[in-house]
């Protein structure tokens, strides 16, 4: 009785592993665009990156949206892995 215990553990150790892998490729694969209004990149950033710094620094990313915003930037998420021949799917932001 006792073996089933550390194997029933072991597993839901893997299976928590394996969902923060899944999350972490998620936000590396998946980009936040900034563009200006004439469309060019103004910044590019993974998610899990934008996260990282939206926790380690909250005033200065919230700053930083707002000048985008103001700026009348576009602000969309991209997701850069899709099967061949297909663009990357992207969610809009708003234009100012």
């Amino acid at each position: 009785m006792s073996e089933s215990r550390p194997e029933s553990s072991r597993a839901a150790v893997d299976s928590v592993v394996d969902a923060v892998r899944g999350l972490v490729d998620e936000g590396i694969n998946r980009r936040v665009v900034v563009r200006d209004s004439k469309d060019d990149v103004v910044l590019e950033v993974p998610v899990a990156l934008g996260l990282v710094a939206a926790l380690a620094a909250p005033v200065v990313t919230t700053i930083g949206v707002g000048a985008a915003l103001v700026g009348k930037c576009g602000i969309k998420l991209e997701n850069r892995r899709q099967p061949a021949g297909q663009p990357p799917a992207t969610v809009d932001g708003e234009r100012l």
